[in-house]
Formats: C-alpha cells, structure tokens, sequence
C-alpha cells in the first residue's frame, strides 16, 4: 500500500498561521511577570532610589569625623610650620648681627688704640682717627650701604635731605654745595639720606 510523504506542519513553519494557546505554547502564567517600574528622574536618568541604599546617619557621623580629624591635623602642621619658620627667620636674624658686629670689632680695637696714644703728636692722632673713619666707611660698603657724600651733584629727592638753601654764583641751580650728613646704602637699602644744601634756583 503506497505511502504519502507527511507535510510538514503549517502552522509551525508558517509565521501567518495562529496557533491557540493549548495547542503548543506555555500557558501565560508560566510567562515571567512585569515588576514594578524603576523610578526615574527628570532627565530620564535612574533616581536615587536607583543607586541602592541611602547612607545611614552612622555613615554620616563616621565620614564627619574623619573629615574633622584631617581638618585638624592640617592646622597642626600648619601650627608646627610657622612655629618652625619663626625659629629658622629669628636664627638667621641673630647670625646676621653677630657677623655685623664682628665686622665692626676691628673698627673699635683701632679706636682703643688711639685713645692709648692720645699724649703723642696731635697730628698722629688725627691721621689715626680718619683712618678709622675710612675703615668703618669701607664695612658699611662691605655690607652694602655705601657712603655718599659727593658735592656738585644734582640734588636728588631720593638720595638728599635738603637743610637749607643758599645763593651761590659759582654752582648751578638746585645742585649739592655742602654735605652736613653724609648718607649711606642706595633704594630700598638706604640707611639715611644725605643732608645737603643747595644752590639755589634764581
């Protein structure tokens, strides 16, 4: 007896064919469920809810102390900072005006010893005393404060102090005609002006 080939299924291999629901699928409440929707913001962004738990008010506590305890070893060190420049600027303070003070003892033992000859030559002690003039001139030069003193100059604010004001035919107007007070250093390290007088301006 002759035997016909099966034909195969239509309404598995055909998409436009329905099959009902006893037929082959799973019954719909084997399906998995919907849950709950997700809540988001605004902008389309998962919410905080999103992110998982909210901090505990322990968390909070813990991360306040930690951040006061830095803010505290902060201004310890800072503390131990200053304290420790302080120490540095007052040591460098007393090196310097003991390496001053040393430049002039050669200036006083140069004194001492004109005053031990002070019954000789008059004349002798007087070249003793300009040499020791000259020698603290040259440790304030040494210690960068020259000594000014020049006549003839312009007269420069910055440099003189005028004391008075004379008429003389032989300089010109608003130059230096007397030195009263020589001046030491130049700008910002400037000891003193000069006391000057000027010529003055017809």
């Amino acid at each position: 007896m002759p035997t016909h080939p099966q034909e195969p299924d239509r309404a598995a291999s055909d998409p436009g064919v329905r099959v009902s629901e006893g037929a082959g699928s799973p019954p719909r409440g084997d399906l998995p469920q919907p849950g709950p929707p997700r809540p988001e913001a605004a902008n389309g962004e998962p919410g905080p809810d999103a992110a998982g738990p909210a901090p505990t008010e322990d968390e909070y506590t813990t991360a306040i102390q930690e951040l006061e305890d830095r803010w505290r070893r902060a201004l310890a060190d800072l503390d131990n900072l200053r304290k420790r420049h302080a120490r540095e600027l007052e040591r460098e303070r007393a090196v310097e005006r003991s390496r001053t003070a040393a430049a002039f003892l050669p200036v006083l033992d140069n004194l001492e010893l004109a005053l031990t000859h002070a019954g000789a030559d008059p004349g002798a002690i007087v070249e003793g005393i300009r040499a020791v003039r000259d020698q603290a001139v040259n440790v304030l030069e040494l210690l960068g404060y020259p000594r000014h003193a020049e006549t003839g100059v312009a007269f420069d604010p910055s440099r003189h102090e005028v004391v008075s004001v004379v008429q003389d035919p032989d300089a010109p107007p608003g130059t230096v005609v007397e030195v009263l007070r020589p001046g030491y250093g130049d700008g910002e390290r400037q000891l003193r002006p000069a006391a000057v007088t000027v010529a003055k301006r017809e």
